[in-house]
């Protein structure tokens, strides 16, 4: 029997937890964004993330 909690869903959010330290303009921005967009933000940290995808070099 699981003990899990929650919403299932197929892309679980535990693999990796991050702690960053923001300074006040990139808190600003991050806080508006998520207003904007009605998202929390671990979900625009991700957006954010996946938009650099397109800078790496291959």
């Amino acid at each position: 029997m699981s003990t899990k909690i929650g919403r299932p869903t197929d892309n679980p959010k535990d693999k990796e937890r991050l702690t960053v330290r923001l300074d006040k303009k990139s808190s600003d921005i991050l806080n508006e964004y998520c207003k904007q967009e009605n998202v929390n933000k671990g979900q625009a940290i991700r957006n954010g993330i996946k938009k650099l995808e397109a800078d790496i070099k291959k």
